[in-house]
């Protein structure tokens, strides 16, 4: 993750509908497959506000990240248990010691996804779970993936085979983040045809949309804890040792 990126997510974490629906989405997912008090892990913090949301949900959080920035940046939020470190590498983790680990829009940035998820499912006590969010279709790979620095977008596919590959159990895979996928193919379309060269980031959205957009993210929540969706931007995935 570039140092501009990283400010960007402590600017937006906090209200952005996008941050705020996946948090609540994970949140929710945590409390039905492994709900607190327990040790639980991210797998790149970013800004860290995800950490203080679940340390504030019951758990006791430890936090990886290559990022410098991010740990002291984490330590400034009182986020104690960080660590500078490559996912890719041997976790500094107790085997067997995580009731969770989350890993949020994170594998599709490292060259070996299964190498990270086996490392996840060495961290985890038994029957513990790892939630992976990753974006979809890699038809709508663009510009904006390569300045994030993306290897790759993801069918439910090759997610679960990676999964599977890394020793874990699958739970549910499902698609979420429906309800932008037309604005986006519009958008990425265009990318590809007409390369800005910008760099990544956000597309701004007024107050009111940002809250309509929260509101159609509630909906789609509410649907997905009666059934999946069959279609959307992100993929959702709750594994199991």
């Amino acid at each position: 993750m570039q140092t501009a990126h990283l400010q960007e997510l402590v600017e937006l974490e906090d209200t952005y509908w996008w941050h705020v629906a996946k948090r609540a989405l994970v949140l929710k997912l945590l409390k039905q497959h492994a709900p607190a008090p327990g040790h639980l892990i991210e797998g790149g913090i970013g800004s860290a506000r995800n950490l203080l949301a679940f340390r504030d949900a019951g758990y006791e959080v430890a936090g990886l990240d290559l990022m410098p920035e991010a740990v002291r940046h984490a330590k400034m939020r009182g986020v104690e248990h960080v660590m500078q470190h490559d996912l890719n590498a041997a976790w500094p983790i107790h085997p067997g010691s995580a009731k969770a680990v989350v890993l949020l829009d994170v594998i599709e940035h490292v060259e070996f996804p299964t190498r990270v998820l086996s490392h996840a499912q060495q961290a985890l006590e038994p029957e513990g779970v790892v939630i992976v969010t990753v974006p979809a279709y890699q038809w709508l790979y663009s510009d904006w993936d390569q300045a994030l620095g993306h290897y790759r977008r993801y069918t439910k596919k090759a997610l679960r085979d990676q999964a599977l590959q890394a020793g874990l159990k699958i739970v549910r895979i499902t698609h979420w983040n429906s309800f932008t996928l037309p604005a986006a193919m519009a958008v990425r379309t265009a990318q590809k045809l007409m390369p800005s060269g910008k760099p990544a980031d956000f597309p701004r959205v007024s107050e009111f949309a940002n809250r309509m957009l929260t509101k159609c993210a509630d909906v789609e929540r509410w649907w997905l804890s009666k059934a999946p969706v069959p279609c959307g931007l992100s993929i959702v995935g709750v594994f199991q040792k």
